[in-house]
């Protein structure tokens, strides 16, 4: 069994399990966590996620964030001048982030509290917001479970994007081919 296969099982087991009421939005979060490596074949393998959420009764929305950068930056009228100049992006990455959050709410406005909300591409971010910031500002928003689909590793509650040198702890369920107590 593969470690992509492992971290199916586990989901499949986690999100049949009854759920709690009366969580803050970060405990209502789940990071799948799998080498950045798996990226394609975790995506090519993603209805296999959404076939055990819905086995297990709940309903099931898919927020793909793999072009948003690139969708929000064609908006952009001075995108031209940050390509020539990107250092200069730092100041207006905080403004793709209000947007980003923005969106993202809007997808899940007609969610329930028994839906999972699957952020999937969240390594399309690395460089240029930070996903514990995006993960904090929607995961409040969400009436059901948020399940991030997350490219790096978990250990000692610590989250590690692309096994960056930097991680940030977190409240979220985490599910991996290595299981904590």
């Amino acid at each position: 069994m593969t470690k992509l296969d492992l971290v199916i099982r586990r989901y499949e087991e986690f999100i049949a399990l009854p759920w709690a009421e009366g969580l803050a939005g970060a405990q209502r979060a789940i990071f799948v966590c799998y080498d950045p490596a798996d990226e394609r074949r975790l995506r090519a393998r993603i209805d296999e996620f959404e076939l055990a959420t819905t086995r297990a009764g709940h309903g099931w929305l898919r927020v793909d964030l793999t072009d948003a950068f690139a969708e929000w930056m064609g908006t952009m009228d001075y995108r031209d001048t940050y390509f020539e100049y990107p250092d200069d992006l730092t100041t207006v990455l905080p403004e793709f982030q209000e947007h980003l959050v923005r969106r993202i709410r809007a997808q899940i406005d007609g969610c329930g509290a028994s839906d999972v909300v699957a952020l999937t591409g969240v390594g399309s971010l690395f460089g240029f917001i930070s996903v514990s910031a995006l993960v904090g500002g929607v995961a409040g928003t969400v009436p059901g479970r948020l399940l991030v689909l997350f490219p790096g590793e978990y250990e000692n509650n610590t989250y590690r994007l692309f096994d960056a040198k930097d991680g940030w702890g977190y409240l979220a369920v985490p599910i991996t081919a290595h299981q904590e107590a």
